[in-house]
């Protein structure tokens, strides 16, 4: 892409908003309830629609770039090419005063941005924006940048949300390859009022009960979409998820600042479900729920040099809820730091589930006061009225190598609660140190119908895991992936 060209483009965009800019309004509310039109219009809707059969083949799991996401001035392109088309979404009628609804003017400047070469869509600094739930979809021009360098927000709460918009979701990137988000702002989700709804109880100070969430919105999901970059960001305070990926192929999120207070309600920090290839790295996580969550369908994730707390933990699952089949794979969890939070290193499956869990390794994790420190829990259920089942997500091939710190003496460090018919195999215990973080030593750890090998002695000692393998795993179909 040509200099000429990129003015060329950003002349005839110029001329069109002229023509245009007595139809703001009308045009503004009539494009928020009309379909993108494409020669090959998405089918089903992003909001619904199920997850594609992975790529073939896959790419390889991005690396720890050891990426400097600073630029060399205020408001520059931090992915800067001499090729490079940069749109200010304050060129195409965005306030930035905190009040103004600056939806339009970013969908705007995403469509041109779009339909060229290594465009940037340019968020500046020193301004706050606030739009309402949009769906920035593809295909674009390979090589397109989403850069907020101010301060980008939804709504202040379910009062302020427009009735029409999705409630489930904010910012939704959807059917996009080789994209990046990055840049020096903040993504703030105002969510308080979320979290004070009065719908799902949740833990309060003192051991008190609060209300809140409901139908609450992701902050940000990326959908069916491959070869991305999140980099450099602060994403803090979201009325649920903070960022999702579903669907997505090749994905690398680095020098992530994550926040939100330790008791606001099902805000995790980075989920992934059907999602591979995945690398995380140099970020720093805290919220009121899972660090990083990873759910079915996802394999090939590389989490390192991540610090979480306050959390629930690094979590994969839960799995296999309503019976349903659930495969995880090749997860690798190194040179991280857990502190002050609910869980450490967890695994969680539902009774009656299918498929497997394989391949896992945890190594050079240290732990803070953390409560249940290690722990896989096949009988997760949020109710007292989940009963026993005979089917169940089979684990098998996790290892567990350096594990060291404290833990908070309420529960026991290490728990392997595997299922009753389903045995958890090949658990590997290497180097595992915990002691109080104050008081004294507590329960044993606890293990159930769980098998593996420890290459040393463990503190506390395990000596509840059982050598070699179960007679029978039961149907080997069922777990199958």
């Amino acid at each position: 892409m040509d200099i000429s060209h990129c003015f060329l483009v950003l002349l005839i965009t110029t001329v069109l908003l002229i023509q245009d800019a007595t139809n703001v309004d009308a045009r503004y509310h009539h494009h928020l309830g009309k379909k993108q039109k494409n020669k090959n219009p998405p089918n089903p809707s992003p909001a619904y629609a199920p997850a594609p059969a992975p790529a073939s083949p896959s790419p390889s799991i991005p690396s720890d770039p050891g990426y400097d996401p600073t630029p060399t001035r205020p408001d520059e392109p931090i992915n800067n090419s001499n090729t490079s088309c940069i749109f200010y979404v304050t060129d195409f009628g965005a306030v930035g005063d905190g009040s103004t609804d600056d939806t339009a003017a970013f969908k705007s400047a995403w469509k041109a941005a779009c339909q060229v070469e290594n465009g940037v869509v340019l968020v500046p600094s020193n301004l706050v924006f606030m739009i309402t739930s949009t769906i920035f979809s593809g295909p674009c021009q390979p090589g397109l940048v989403f850069q907020v360098d101010g301060v980008l927000m939804p709504p202040d709460g379910p009062d302020c949300w427009p009735k029409s918009d999705s409630s489930k979701q904010w910012l939704v990137f959807y059917q996009l390859d080789d994209m990046t988000f990055t840049g020096t702002g903040t993504i703030e989700g105002n969510g308080q009022k979320w979290w004070d709804l009065p719908c799902k109880p949740h833990r309060g100070p003192n051991g008190s009960t609060l209300p809140g969430p409901c139908d609450s919105p992701a902050l940000i999901r990326f959908f069916m979409s491959s070869n991305l970059v999140v980099t450099g960001l602060r994403i803090q305070n979201s009325p649920q998820f903070h960022m999702k990926f579903d669907g997505c192929e090749g994905v690398l999120i680095d020098k992530l600042s994550i926040s939100s207070p330790k008791l606001s309600p099902n805000t995790d920090g980075i989920h992934i479900e059907n999602t591979k290839s995945v690398g995380i790295y140099n970020s720093v996580i805290g919220n009121g729920d899972d660090c990083i969550s990873i759910g079915t369908g996802c394999s090939d994730v590389n989490i390192e040099a991540v610090t979480c707390g306050p959390s629930h933990g690094i979590s994969i699952g839960s799995l296999g809820v309503h019976n349903s089949h659930a495969c995880v794979s090749n997860i690798t969890v190194r040179n991280a730091i857990i502190k002050d939070s609910d869980n450490g290193l967890r695994i969680k499956t539902w009774q009656g589930g299918t498929g497997s869990v394989s391949s896992i390794s945890f190594e050079n994790i240290q732990m803070e006061n953390v409560r249940n420190c290690v722990i896989i829990d096949q009988y997760y259920c949020l109710t007292k009225a989940c009963r026993n089942q005979t089917s169940a997500v089979y684990l098998t091939d996790v290892k567990y190598r350096n594990i060291k710190g404290t833990y908070d003496v309420r529960t026991p460090p290490i728990h392997f609660a595997c299922s009753d018919t389903v045995a958890c195999t090949n658990i590997t215990m290497s180097e595992v140190e915990l002691l109080p973080y104050e008081g004294v030593l507590v329960d044993d750890p606890f293990c159930w119908n769980a098998y593996g090998v420890q290459e040393t002695l463990t503190i506390p000692p395990i000596d509840c895991l059982q050598d070699g393998l179960p007679e029978t795993l039961g149907e080997n179909s069922l777990y199958n992936c």
